[in-house]
């Protein structure tokens, strides 16, 4: 049976391995942290939205960057201070603004055919993960933000989507807790959320009762060749080293995709880009009534929200800060105001804030492709999308792998 290790156990390295688990493969899943999912998985906004496939490389996200780089509470804030890797992953960035519309069009159609492989998945292995099929509605507070994204809503319908102008009465009527005025919205009942970490663990649950081996609590030291074979070292949380041999190896690593990629001769343009979310538990009486179970995306804020069950998650903003995970009171007060305001009725007595660091790539494209040495493959630097796309890019990395390495 063909060994592949799959470096990374978040939810593209999950999909991974259930995808190559079901095709024969021998799969080991390698992650430094205790459980999968504990990492960009653990509390996203929940949204799995074709709706928002619009890729960011436009003149406009530029003006709005330079704009917003001295406001604290910017919806995208970029930490001026020197570093290679920023700016070189910026440069590629703008080299990519003439792709705009191919790529749109291209990762709405990829997320459309995900929504067909993540439920198939969810039905088949019993994974309940809070779903909500009721739509997403994009708000915007005055008409010139409106009409400015018809352009990318006739992108998005080009690629397959079904998603259409609404008023904002009519939107008010989809989803009647939404109180605050707004001009206009577009909608894409189409679309839905889930809890991307409840997701992943029922998956992994499941690639385990099909024979997938979880190595976690690990820090992968690299891969070694040894004759067309593939040695992954890694020290244990006692401080041992092990290796293993695998006749192939996938690297579905988020923001250490990078560096991984480096070190085998790679180059994946993968920059951490940092997010943030809040749960709210709505423990209150009526705290369920006042909170939204459409998902919400409020342009001007660039804050999605997704009904979780008994939580409300709101998340937001793009930081480009390297790699840095901690959580400011600066950037997730504005969640926690935005909540208060749009949802007064929602108690925010029990607030559980979160960031996670989402691998973008210059051109805001999913990375899965061979490596330049045999036996090597990539998954990754899904950026924000990675809820929306992996169940779609799982399959192709598997066909990939099968192409070269057949399961046995």
């Amino acid at each position: 049976m063909t060994r592949i290790a799959i470096l990374g156990a978040g939810i593209t390295g999950v999909t991974s391995a259930y995808a190559l688990a079901q095709l024969g493969y021998q799969v080991t899943v390698y992650d430094r942290q205790r459980y999968p999912a504990m990492e960009t998985s653990y509390a996203n906004g929940g949204q799995l939205s074709a709706s928002n496939a619009e890729v960011w490389n436009s003149a406009a996200t530029l003006v709005k960057g330079l704009k917003w780089m001295f406001r604290r509470d910017a919806p995208l804030l970029l930490n001026p201070a020197f570093s290679l890797h920023k700016y070189g992953w910026l440069a590629r960035f703008m080299r990519h603004i003439p792709d705009h519309e191919r790529n749109t069009i291209a990762t709405t159609r990829l997320a459309i055919d995900a929504r067909a492989h993540l439920f198939e998945m969810a039905q088949t292995e019993g994974i309940d993960f809070d779903l909500e099929r009721r739509g997403i509605l994009h708000i915007y507070h005055d008409q010139a933000s409106f009409e400015a994204a018809r352009r990318g809503n006739t992108l998005m319908q080009r690629g397959g989507l079904e998603r259409h102008a609404v008023t904002a009465a009519e939107a008010r009527a989809i989803e009647p807790a939404l109180r605050a005025p707004c001009h206009g919205a577009f909608y894409t009942p189409s679309d839905s959320t889930g809890d991307i970490h409840k997701f992943t663990r029922g998956l992994a649950l499941a690639c385990a009762r099909r024979g997938v081996l979880f190595q976690q609590d690990c820090t992968v030291l690299g891969v070694k060749d040894e004759g067309g074979a593939h040695a992954v070292q890694w020290r244990d949380a006692d401080g041992h080293v092990d290796q293993a041999s695998h006749d192939a190896v996938v690297i579905c690593a988020g923001p250490a995709s990078q560096a991984l990629a480096a070190t085998l001769g790679d180059h994946v343009p993968v920059y951490p880009v940092k997010g943030y979310s809040i749960t709210v538990h709505l423990d209150q009486q009526d705290d369920a009534a006042a909170a939204p179970r459409v998902s919400l995306l409020d342009e001007a804020a660039k804050i999605v929200t997704s009904r979780l069950g008994a939580r409300f998650r709101v998340a937001g903003t793009a930081e480009f800060n390297g790699y840095n995970k901690d959580i400011r009171a600066d950037r997730i007060e504005p969640l926690v105001q935005w909540t208060r305001r749009h949802f007064p009725g929602i108690a925010t007595q029990r607030v559980v804030p979160w960031c996670g660091l989402r691998p973008m790539t210059p051109d805001m494209m999913p990375v899965v492709r061979r490596g330049c040495r045999a036996g090597v493959y990539y998954n990754t630097g899904h950026g924000h999308l990675g809820w929306t796309l992996s169940a779609a890019t799982a399959p192709l990395l598997a066909s990939l792998v099968a192409a070269e390495q057949p399961p046995a």
